[in-house]
């Protein structure tokens, strides 16, 4: 006989079903609520385990090394290190030292004379404290300890150590004793190696393991003595990897956590930080503290899994109350549900999908005035206010689209209209540029980098011809693109009035004459002060009959190389109308045959790039021009940029550059070469710019 399933039964079942089925992210919260609460106080555990461990250790520590202090500083034993043989100092020493050694809780004592080395240890029943035990040696590798306490300057330190020539192992104290900062030796006392360990670090506590360490993950204690870095306290032994709590820890990514957890820890005494990390493959959490009196490191390594955090008992009895409680609100949610919800939703759900798939206007049969009934009406009243909305929203969809294809039309436009104003702008700047009366004068010697970091620039370079010789220069003015290259037409104009006012011979003049015109035509009447129209220029004056130059530069050096050697001539540390004027001067120096004479923008030796984006930089570009100085000027060329390309990378240019390389060899009657008359530039108009160069 088949069953059938009422509207009741099957809201039942599918109650039920959804309960069941809730049980499965219920478990896992739960589980994760309880494992969070178990990782609480695991957290809290460690914590405290450690802050009382510290305790544990600081005090007893603390205690010796205050009597450590007060034995170290005693009048009697500074007496006595400064003169070790008086029988009367010698005999109070000793005297005094017994008191100390009691009180010790080792019942131990040494001390060290600075000015014989000797070696003084006194421990319960053993030979006369009286004679030295050995020598201290400060080229033995096994007292290293004691060079590098006193090189140190601090005025003590703890040092883990097995000293062989006695055949002890201790937790030393060592103190240094100092009349008007210098040494007189070094005293103090120690714990037994063996009974500290057990102490503080073989505690037994399930699923904990305590360690020392030093700032920097050295091992001063640690259940396996065989990771123990000795002499580390003291800075005298060499540290291995398998001697560091870094050592314990694969993943690189972990190190660095726990690097940064020490320093916290370090930066915060008294406070305990915690991470989580796999200690030789094993999930552990770890917990740091700092004792700064010690300079150590307190860590502990807590395995969550093994320690008993929590009793699980109690698990079992919470699951049966749930289990019951879950039980009765499913009977009153099943009655609740079929009586009340699900016969008046069935209609709802019509309508719904009636409303998903496209029907704004649905008719509800509402005969309730309850809230089921003041649903269906709410219901009704929003499809229609969807509906609405919905056409409105297509309206001024459409209306945007059209207004912004509009508005990307005038956009593309302009920047049609903008590209090509720049492009016309770059080819009346390049006009200026003497390429043909470079070409024409010195034939092959000479190349140029020529490289805007937009279409258009504010460097450019010059040359001036005479029967004398000529005049080479280079212009960095300030700024870039648009503002740039008006600032090189107004500096061409002055710089041109400056020529025929001082001379092509006259670089130091020139100079003169262009910062005094600059200052007059850019007055702080006419220009705000944030607007900057300094510019760099280098000019150098080539007299053929002589065969030597003349140099003035702002800003802006001269070098000169045959492959061997390279010579700078500086140029003046300020700029041509920097708001502090200077003085320029000419430097002469003879012609030399064969070598490289090059002017450069900053613009080349300020991009940035290599592996940290710092700037090319002098010390290579003047590397590089030795380098190439015996090359064709056209391969140097292409060597600096390439070799520039290569250290910027992926970064952008960050300014306009310009170098200008020449090697001035007279050749009357020749004709010019048919070589590239144009600058190198990565905007090149497809027209020779005509050459206005006088």
């Amino acid at each position: 006989m088949a069953v059938r399933w009422g509207l009741r039964g099957k809201s039942a079942m599918a109650l039920l079903l959804a309960c069941l089925l809730s049980l499965v992210p219920a478990a896992i919260i739960g589980w994760q609520a309880v494992d969070g609460i178990r990782q609480h106080f695991a957290t809290a555990y460690a914590e405290n385990y450690t802050l009382l461990h510290m305790q544990r250790i600081l005090a007893p520590i603390s205690r010796e090394l205050a009597l450590a202090q007060r034995f170290a500083d005693s009048q009697t034993t500074r007496a006595w290190l400064a003169d070790e043989h008086a029988p009367l100092k010698r005999r109070r020493f000793f005297t005094e030292a017994e008191g100390f050694r009691h009180s010790f809780a080792d019942h131990t004592f040494f001390i060290v004379v600075d000015a014989s080395g000797d070696y003084y240890f006194d421990t319960a029943g053993e030979a006369d404290p009286r004679t030295p035990r050995y020598r201290v040696d400060v080229d033995d590798p096994e007292d290293a300890w004691y060079v590098e306490t006193l090189r140190s300057g601090v005025p003590y330190n703890i040092n883990v150590n097995t000293d062989s020539k006695l055949g002890v192992a201790k937790v030393w104290i060592n103190v240094v004793v100092r009349d008007h900062g210098r040494p007189l030796g070094i005293a103090g006392s120690g714990f037994d190696l063996s009974r500290f360990l057990d102490d503080f670090i073989r505690d037994g506590a399930n699923g904990m393991t305590p360690m020392v360490v030093t700032p920097d993950g050295a091992f001063q204690a640690y259940p396996d003595t065989q990771r123990i870095a000795f002499s580390s306290g003291a800075e005298a032994g060499s540290v291995g990897r398998e001697q560091r709590i870094q050592s314990l820890i694969a993943d690189p990514g972990q190190r660095q956590a726990l690097r940064n957890t020490m320093q916290a820890a370090e930066r915060h005494p008294g406070e305990v930080r915690t991470l989580r990390a796999d200690l030789e493959g094993k999930p552990r959490l770890l917990s740091a503290g700092y004792i700064p009196e010690l300079n150590w490191m307190m860590i502990t390594a807590l395995d969550v899994q093994t320690a008993r955090i929590l009793d699980p008992g109690w698990l079992w009895t919470l699951l049966g109350g749930l289990t019951l409680l879950l039980a009765l609100l499913l009977a009153g949610c099943v009655y609740a549900t079929d009586r009340l919800i699900l016969h008046p939703l069935r209609r709802l759900q019509h309508s719904a999908r009636a409303i998903a798939g496209g029907d704004y206007s649905p008719q509800l049969a509402v005969r309730r005035d309850d809230e089921i009934g003041e649903l269906s009406r709410a219901f009704s009243r929003m499809a229609e206010q969807v509906e609405r909305h919905t056409r409105e929203l297509e309206a001024r969809v459409r209306e945007r689209t059209r207004e912004l294809e509009q508005a990307n039309q005038e956009m593309a436009r302009a920047r049609r209209q903008i590209d090509d104003s720049l492009v016309y702008a770059g080819i009346i700047q390049r006009a200026i540029l003497p390429s043909r009366r470079l070409a024409a004068a010195l034939e092959h010697q000479y190349a140029v980098l020529w490289r805007p970091r937009d279409h258009v620039g504010g460097d450019f370079y010059l040359f001036r011809e005479s029967e004398r010789g000529c005049l080479i220069g280079v212009v960095d003015c300030a700024g870039h693109g648009v503002p740039g290259a008006l600032m090189t037409m107004l500096a061409r104009a002055i710089i041109d009035h400056a020529i025929l006012e001082a001379g092509a011979d006259d670089p130091a003049g020139i100079l003169e004459a262009t910062d005094r015109q600059t200052r007059e035509s850019f007055t702080q009447e006419r220009l705000p002060d944030s607007i900057a129209t300094n510019m760099d220029i280098g000019l150098v004056w080539i007299d053929a009959a002589s065969t030597t130059l003349t140099f003035a530069g702002a800003k802006m050096s001269l070098y000169a190389s045959d492959g061997e050697r390279l010579e700078i001539l500086r140029g003046g540390k300020r700029a041509i109308a920097q708001k502090r004027r200077m003085t320029h001067t000419n430097v002469h120096r003879p012609l030399h045959p064969g070598w490289t004479y090059t002017l450069c923008s900053d613009g080349f030796l300020d991009q940035a790039g290599g592996e940290h984006g710092f700037g090319f930089g002098n010390q290579r570009f003047e590397a590089m021009l030795q380098a190439r100085a015996n090359d064709p000027l056209d391969a140097q060329i292409d060597a600096f940029e390439a070799e520039l390309e290569a250290y910027r990378g992926d970064l952008p240019q960050r300014d306009d550059i310009t170098v200008l390389s020449f090697r001035y060899r007279p050749t009357p009657g020749s004709e010019p070469s048919s070589r590239r008359d144009e600058p190198r530039n990565e905007h090149r108009s497809s027209q020779e710019p005509p050459d206005e160069s006088p």
